[in-house]
């Protein structure tokens, strides 16, 4: 039995952290509020169902307000994290919004220290490749956060 609550808590932090990433890209899109917007994934998004009827993971509460709060607290720092890790022509403010949310959900999880970097990257090239199955961003992903996490968290590797 465990190993199925195990595996349900792996899949809610993963769509936790698939949702903070929907929440930020929406917060900049929008110009909403973190409280809104966190209010309206938890109240509407979390638990909700697919246009066919399935439904979709719920996610972990605790993970998705602190990726929220954090991402929020700590975008300068993290943004200025993501544009050393990028090539000069390329600042944050160039790429792709979706990710940028991506890298300011997953530069508060390195930030916060609290899971292991490795498991950040490897759950954030996920998300990408949700966003992006087609394309090259998940091996853009990678370098980035690995980039990202040795500023951070030089300490793990």
């Amino acid at each position: 039995m465990t190993s199925v609550s195990g595996n349900l808590k792996r899949k809610m932090k993963s769509a936790s952290r698939l949702y903070a990433v929907q929440a930020l890209f929406q917060m900049e899109q929008s110009g909403q509020g973190v409280d809104a917007v966190k209010r309206e994934f938890l109240d509407f998004r979390f638990g909700a169902e697919t246009p066919e009827g399935e439904a979709l993971v719920d996610g972990d509460v605790d993970l998705f307000v602190a990726l929220l709060t954090e991402a929020v607290s700590w975008q300068a720092k993290i943004d200025q994290m993501t544009d050393r890790a990028l090539v000069a022509k390329w600042p944050i403010d160039r790429i792709d919004p979706t990710l940028r949310a991506l890298f300011r959900a997953a530069g508060a999880e390195l930030v916060s220290g609290e899971t292991p970097p490795r498991v950040v990257i490897s759950e954030f090239v996920d998300v990408a490749r949700a966003f992006f199955p087609e394309g090259k961003e998940p091996k853009f992903v990678n370098a980035v956060l690995d980039h990202m996490a040795r500023e951070a968290r030089p300490e793990a590797f």
